[in-house]
């Protein structure tokens, strides 16, 4: 395959990500001792009772009891009453949920990351890639790739995790509490709604611990930098309309954006982690693109959820469908779980950027393939900037 720029090496690009993510380490910032319970997402440290207006608003008009709801209302996932449309997502705190112990026995979304709904490769589907061996990432992850992280959420079928990745707010430069994830990783898509206490953890089990291990481990060797609530969320369209439980059509558009708050202290994620990483949504085609990274936490077999791996491959194509966008596809053995990791490139002026993110793959697990960020991406993206600027 020829490239109009020379191909990145799996050296440099991971070395551009390492640099990009070096970060204040655990006990450097106020998030990373152990997370508070008493605060909930969007209170900025207000009491246990205390409710943003809009939020408090938008439980009473779904019928939400809060106490209820921490009650274990919140298990009930009768149909009918699942919120469905965008601006349904409402996402209340339930102190203390997301504990170490809980976040282990968290699944991952196996049936999602399938190929069970490729339809017709419209003639532009590049031969099946090599498959490429994850790597574990160097360890604390905090020094080099403390962006990427897990994403926590309850389904009808119990707890799930995927990963993510901070990226930056250009309505809060500097500030930002935007994480970038997979839109299977926040909602149904046609046959459900949102998922529910939904939670980000950057550089989780930041020294690459056991599961075993991580059970007694204390928080902030589990969640160096604290645990922090999606109070709002955002997917395609073409998600909530095609997305199925193998991805179907809709996992062109399989992307979403979480704006995230702390269970403790006011400081915003970036300043916390110490990096993010911008999002190109003019990235080239697959042929002129080169190298492309993918990170995640890997937790279906022979993986266990618990360390950051990475690959790194040649970009390729795949159509799944006509009429859909065509998607990315690299070489690479991560399983469930790593879904919605970012896929990142490095610019000519050696600057990292996140391109893209896992999506869907085989059940053999050779290979992954993530959205091309296009310009309905990057609509989702900023519509949530805007949302938030200056907050």
């Amino acid at each position: 395959m020829r490239s109009i720029r020379p191909l990145l090496t799996a050296a440099a690009l991971a070395s551009a990500l390492v640099l990009t993510a070096t970060a204040c380490g655990p006990g450097e910032d106020e998030a990373g001792g152990e997370p508070s319970a008493s605060a909930s997402a969007g209170q900025d440290g207000a009491g246990k009772g205390a409710l943003p207006a809009d939020l408090a608003d938008r439980l009473k008009e779904r019928g939400i009891d809060l106490d209820k709801w921490r009650d274990g209302e919140w298990k009930n996932w009768d149909r009918d009453t699942w919120l469905r449309e965008a601006k349904d997502f409402v996402n209340p705190v339930i102190e203390g949920l997301w504990k170490p112990e809980r976040m282990t026995t968290a699944s991952a979304p196996t049936r999602t990351l399938a190929a069970g709904d490729i339809t017709g490769d419209q003639d532009v589907t590049d031969p099946e890639p090599r498959p490429v061996r994850a790597v574990p990432e160097k360890k604390p992850y905090h020094r080099n790739a403390a962006p990427v992280g897990k994403v926590f959420f309850d389904s009808p079928k119990g707890s799930m995790v995927c990963s993510a990745t901070v990226v930056k707010d250009p309505a809060n430069p500097g500030k930002s509490n935007m994480v970038w994830t997979a839109g299977h990783c926040v909602h149904a898509g046609r046959d459900g709604g949102w998922y529910r206490n939904i939670a980000f953890v950057p550089a989780y089990n930041d020294t690459g611990k056991s599961p075993a291990a991580l059970e007694n481990a204390q928080p902030h060797e589990v969640a160096p930098y604290g645990v922090y609530w999606a109070d709002w969320v955002a997917t395609s369209g073409g998600w909530i309309d095609q997305g199925g439980p193998t991805g179907g059509t809709g996992a062109a558009y399989d992307y979403a954006v979480m704006h995230v708050k702390p269970e403790r202290g006011t400081k915003s994620l970036e300043e916390t982690v110490g990096a993010a990483l911008d999002v190109d949504f003019a990235a080239p085609e697959a042929r002129s693109i080169g190298t492309i990274g993918a990170w995640g936490y890997p937790a279906a077999p022979p993986y266990d959820g618990a360390i950051m791996h990475k690959c790194l491959d040649t970009a390729s194509r795949l159509s799944i469908a006509p009429g859909t966008p065509t998607m990315w596809r690299i070489g690479c053995t991560m399983t469930g779980g790593s879904s919605g990791g970012g896929w990142f490139v490095q610019q000519p002026g050696g600057k990292t950027v996140l391109v893209s993110n896992t999506s869907i793959g085989p059940v053999t697990s050779g290979w992954l393939a993530g959205p091309r960020l296009d310009r309905d991406a990057e609509q989702v993206f900023t519509m949530m900037s805007e949302k938030f600027a200056g907050r």
